[in-house]
């Protein structure tokens, strides 16, 4: 009976001083999208986006356009008896994709940019991630959050300041923290991966 109250006594001192090193740990959090937001880095991908939207993109519907305007030539201003069935198929089918491309060029378009955006930012959150991790090490902390999971921050536990400090960029006046109110600043939108 003895041995049974000893290994009690012993389990509940091991779960107490396991939940006790547990909460002596320190937890921080700080916003990645808020973060990658004033990285320097993101005129240059905002001209880069303009530059793919214009060159490929735009590029890409005139040659819809185009090939459209063709096919339906084929299709209304030639003589189609003429035509074999078989090719004069070929036309309608190519003609319907293409007009079906056409009439969702927007979503379609949106998707080759949020493709092309994700491409592009992938190196500025690996620097930011990296960076999180050499701060969060370096200060002792444990465990890092995303701010936007948050509903209630302490202010003192904020790593985006130093976050910044070690990637050498400077904060805008209003990325310095969490509102008034003790919760999280929104950060920027990124695109879902």
């Amino acid at each position: 009976m003895s041995k049974i109250k000893f290994f009690l006594l012993a389990a509940v001192i091991v779960l107490g001083a396991g939940s006790v090193s547990a909460q002596g740990q320190k937890t921080g959090y700080i916003s990645v999208e808020q973060m990658v937001s004033i990285m320097p880095e993101l005129g240059r991908i905002d001209t880069l986006l303009q530059k793919f939207q214009a060159d490929s993109l735009n590029t890409e519907f005139q040659s819809l356009i185009q090939d459209y305007q063709y096919r339906d030539s084929m299709l209304t201003k030639t003589d189609t008896t003429k035509m074999p069935p078989a090719v004069k198929r070929e036309h309608r089918q190519q003609l319907e994709q293409i007009a079906y491309q056409v009439q969702n060029w927007q979503q379609i378009s949106q998707n080759y940019m949020q493709s092309k955006q994700q491409e592009l930012l992938a190196p500025v959150y690996q620097r930011v991630m990296d960076a999180v991790r050499t701060v969060a090490k370096d200060n002792g902390y444990a465990f890092v959050y995303n701010q936007e999971a948050l509903l209630v921050a302490p202010p003192g536990d904020n790593l985006l300041p130093l976050v910044a400090k070690k990637l050498n960029v400077k904060m805008p006046t209003q990325a310095q923290g969490p509102t008034s109110t003790g919760r999280p600043t929104t950060g920027a939108n990124r695109p879902r991966q």
